[in-house]
Order: C-alpha cells, then structure tokens, then sequence
C-alpha cells in the first residue's frame, strides 16, 4: 500500500473494467481567432483584403492586380474605405464644425388657467391625511417589532426563520457527521489514510480493507469535532475489501459515539440522490453530494494484494483519495454503501483524481461481511460452485464454466462444463469475472435465476448459494 496521504489504493487506479482500454486523446485546439486578426510570419493573408487570392483559386495559380476604378467612378473611394476593407490602415475622422450651432430657445411660458383658492384647500387636506396615516402605521410597526436601529424587520441568530428544514440537506449532514471517522495508520515508513463509520454503541467502525492492509493493526480515528481515539483492527476480508476496527472507549465523553442508521441498498434506484463523507487528501469531515448513476456495476481491483469482488453502487459524487472507507448516505441519512473505488483517466496512482465516476460496495454486502467477522473472526464468501474460463472472449459477453463441482449449487441447477452464463437475476455479464461479483453481491442461502447458453440454445436455471468451505 502507498505510504501517501490519502491511502486509496484501488479507488485512485484502474478500477475493474470501467478503465480498461482507456486510451488518450489529442488535446482540442482552442484559439481565440487572434491567428485570424494578425497573420504572423508564414500564415496565409487575409481574404477579407482586396487583392487577396481568392479560397477557391488553384494554389500555384499567378495573383493578379486588384482592379482598378476610374477617377470619375462612383466607387473611386472604395480602396480606401474602411468600411469596405476592414484590413485598411485607415480611421474615419469627423471634423466638427468651427462653431457649434445655436441652441434652441424654450419658447416662453404661456399664461394658464388660474387655480382657485377652493381647489387649494382641497389638495392640502387630502395630503395632511395621507401624512398622518402614514405616520400612525409607521409608529404602530416600530411599537409592535421593536422600533429602534435595527436594520430589517427579521431577527439574528437561531430564529425559527434561520433554522433547515428537517429534510433540507445542511439537516442531513449534521445528523450524520458525528458517526464519520477518519482513519490513520503507520505502513511501512509511512502513514495510509482513509476513512470510516462507526456501527455500534460499544465502537465497532467499518472501513476499507486496503486503507488498514500492511499497517500494525493499530489506528488513530479523529471524529468530526477533533476528538481524537485510537482503535483495533479486529478482522478483515481482502476479496470483499471490508475492515472492522474496535475503538478504545476510555476516555472518551458519554454519548461520544453515535452509530449510523443502516439503510437497504437493495431498495436503491438509479437517480436517487447520496451524499458521501470523508477526509479526501485529508480534508477531515468534507461533504460531497451526487447522484446514483448507475446499480449492480461488477468490479474488480488487484492494487496492492489480493483481487476484491463486489457488484457495486455507481455515483458522480465527487470521491478521492482519503474517501475510502467512508459511508455513502441516502436522503434520509441511511448509510446504504461504503465509498471505495474511483474510475480516472490517470496512469498513476499519485495523480488519479475524481472525474465522476465513483464506486460504493453495497451496504447490504458490507454489513454482512462486518456481521461474520465480528462473531467469528472471519468472512463468508458466497459461491455458486464452478470455476470459469478467464480466457473466454466474446463479443456477446458471458462467463463460461469450465468445471461444474460436483453435488454442488451450479449442478443441482442443472449447469454443465461450456454452459456459457449470460446474467445473473438479468444482471448482463460482460466479462468472466463479472459473475464472481455478481454472485458474492448475495447471501448464502439466496436463490438466484442463471441465465444461460448451452450450444445456441438458451436457457435458465435456479441456483440456490452456498459459503464456501474455507
């Protein structure tokens, strides 16, 4: 694991298929036509000039003479008109006059009809009138809102005026940021860096495999007012990249940790709007929001160690390095996957940062992988029983099974050896590993529909998924 700040090895690389044969383009052009306006040395003249090579002209064709008016024509001053030649060196001067010309003299006043002295009287009572309203409603106001210098009729500080709605965003996030932590650990000469949620009462937190993987099992963990802890790795399981750590309580004030409310990612719609937490580049407690952009997005990332499988939860919220571990939350502030892999055009880790595209293993996944590794010490791995052919290629897409175990789940549903899998419950399988992270996104004991070809035929079966043995 890079010893960097931010440690967010897979999420900053090549994650799973979404980089694969990414390839780099030639930076657009972009002018602002002054190439046009002042031809340098070597470009071509101007065909606004007169005299100028015509753009359909053959290109070793002689240029011949502009044409000439004659001295008595009416268009003689055309070669020195600006307005015609825009490239002429020429300004149009207006000369004023030597004397300015006269101004018109208001004709004098003409006597009008005279006012009588009733209409006089009239006009000022009306007027005192208004003027006394005026004045009452104005001293009722300042009576009644406090009168005084104030500037502005509403009040400061927490006024009911001033406060969220309880649905309103600024809302969410001050529920949620006393649960997000971010997380430090010593690696190697260096410092890995993420984030993390707390899940229980007592301490537990959930975080990213690779942001404690190599480290001394030892972590810091700094809540979203700077309180400072320290923390246990208890267990991890590289292939669904998922840690849990046990904070150190002494010391820490009563009511200090706040769990997170789980969610159901199962219940996620494309388009439903998240908000992620974390400490990206190490910017503690930093709020992003976004959408969900897509569901059930197989990945596969290798950086570091082993190769980690989950079907994940794709967002354009903005996600970098230091995010990994963090809680994605929906509208209501239900955790409901855990930011950790990011999708760049960058070739480096160091320099890999946000472009929209980012990953979130599912929080129903990651729950139950926490749940295993806190009561036994370990994951559980879901399977359906085969082994498939990585080297099979097609443009169709599929996985094909080159062994079937047997008595296994694939067999009791009735797959063989060459059945080539197409989608698991209408999830499409476009590369052969996708299956694996499809398949891990379940729970033993879930019964999913395998879509299938044998030969040219196609076909379905329902397979029922099992733990693996190790």
């Amino acid at each position: 694991m890079a010893a960097s700040l931010g440690d967010l090895a897979p999420a900053c690389s090549k994650p799973g298929r979404v980089m694969l044969d990414a390839k780099r383009t030639e930076e657009p052009i972009v002018t602002d036509g002054s190439a046009w306006r002042q031809p340098g040395p070597g470009a071509p003249a101007s065909n606004s000039g007169w005299g100028a090579r015509p753009t359909w002209a053959a290109p070793n064709a002689p240029q011949s003479a502009a044409p000439q008016p004659a001295p008595n024509s009416w268009w003689s001053d055309a070669l020195a008109d600006p307005w015609r030649d825009p490239d002429a060196p020429v300004v149009v001067v207006k000369t004023p006059p030597d004397e300015a010309p006269e101004l018109e003299k208001p004709p004098p006043p003409s006597p009008g009809p005279r006012v009588g002295i009733g209409l006089v009287l009239v006009v000022s009572i009306v007027t005192a009138l208004l003027a006394g309203a005026l004045g009452g409603t104005l001293g009722y106001v300042f009576a009644v809102g406090g009168g005084g210098g104030q500037l502005g009729s509403g009040q400061v500080g927490n006024a009911p005026l001033n406060n969220r709605a309880p649905e309103s965003l600024a809302t969410l996030v001050k529920k949620v940021l006393p649960s997000v932590v971010t997380i430090s650990m010593r690696v190697g000469n260096g410092t890995s860096l993420g984030s993390g949620f707390v899940v229980s009462a007592d301490g537990h937190v959930i975080t990213n495999n690779h942001v404690v993987e190599g480290g001394n099992n030892t972590a810091t963990v700094r809540f979203s007012d700077a309180t400072v802890a320290t923390a246990k790795v208890i267990g991890s399981d590289p292939e669904s990249d998922i840690a849990v750590l046990k904070i150190d309580t002494n010391g820490l004030p009563e009511g200090k940790l706040v769990p997170v409310e789980f969610g159901n990612s199962d219940q996620v719609q494309v388009g439903d709007p998240v908000v992620a937490v974390g400490a990206p580049l190490g910017l503690t407690s930093t709020v992003t929001y976004g959408v969900v952009s897509y569901l059930d997005r197989p990945i596969r990332t290798s950086e570091g160690g082993a190769a980690r499988y989950y079907s994940a939860i794709q967002t354009d919220a903005a996600v970098n390095q230091g995010n990994s571990g963090g809680p994605l939350f929906d509208a209501g502030g239900r955790v409901i996957g855990i930011n950790s892999v990011i999708g760049t055009l960058s070739e480096d880790q160091s320099s890999a940062g946000n472009v929209g595209l980012a990953f979130a293993i599912p929080i129903n996944h990651a729950r139950r992988i926490a749940t295993d590794i806190i009561n036994t010490g370990k994951a559980r791995r879901t399977v359906m029983g085969v082994t498939v052919d990585t080297s099979y290629q097609n443009p169709l897409g599929g996985a094909r099974l080159s062994q079937v175990e047997a008595g296994g789940p694939a067999e009791a549903g009735g797959l063989k050896a060459g059945d080539v899998v197409m989608a698991v419950n209408g999830k499409p399988i476009e590369e052969s590993w996708d299956l694996t992270a499809l398949v891990r996104k379940y729970a033993p004991g879930d019964t999913v529909e395998i879509q299938y070809l044998r030969g040219t035929t196609r076909a379905k079966a329902s397979v029922t998924l099992v733990a693996d043995a190790k």
